[in-house]
């Protein structure tokens, strides 16, 4: 089954890709985005440059100052990331339980369709890729729970905690992590869909 289409203004375009260059480190802490050098990139106005800067601010990877422009904000010290890590944690169990009992047929096929999508990313060892889809996988369950505000307060955390693949020998180790709360999630286990969501944010 193809994946429905889905319809995003220019904003949330230029939005989703600099997230994902600086998740991806194609662009490092401290490097400057100009408004007009994005506008022609993009091929468009100030306007939605200024608005795509401005949300990326207020998530935390982007740093704002008045007539300096923005720049990519440091990676959070080790101090706060367990802090981080744990919020994110909380945030999608959270969702995931008030989800869990009105799951359905379609909500197996959809995972089942971003996992897919996942595990060809990880074969390809494309990071882009592997980000934007990795990234399409958590976002589901905040989405499917349908509260806007779980949204925001789950993007904000996990631009933050930035994602660290490093911690993998391979990228399909990262795959296998996903695959798990899928297969929990179909044989609708409740605990062991919370647990294997929990053990792959880290």
């Amino acid at each position: 089954m193809s994946a429905p289409a889905v319809f995003r203004t220019i904003r949330e375009q230029i939005v989703e890709q600099l997230r994902t260059e600086v998740l991806t480190g194609q662009l490092n802490a401290g490097e400057s985005l100009r408004e007009e050098l994005l506008a022609r990139r993009f091929g468009v106005s100030r306007g939605p440059i200024r608005d795509a800067l401005l949300q990326l601010s207020q998530e935390g990877l982007l740093q704002s100052r008045p007539n300096c422009g923005a720049k990519v904000a440091p990676v959070p010290s080790g101090t706060i990331q367990p802090l981080v890590i744990q919020l994110r944690q909380q945030i999608e169990a959270f969702c995931l339980l008030q989800i869990f009992s009105k799951l359905t047929p379609a909500d197996d096929r959809r995972l089942d369709e971003n996992l897919e999508r996942l595990r060809t990313a990880c074969q390809s060892g494309e990071m882009t890729a592997v980000v934007e889809h990795d990234m399409a996988f958590h976002r589901w369950f905040i989405e499917r729970a349908g509260e806007a505000d779980l949204l925001k307060m789950w993007l904000t955390v996990v631009t933050r905690m930035r994602l660290r693949y490093t911690r993998h020998t391979h990228l399909m180790d990262s795959f296998a992590e996903h695959e798990a709360v899928v297969a929990a999630v179909k044989r609708r286990d409740q605990a062991a869909a919370v647990a294997a969501l929990v053990a792959n944010i880290q």
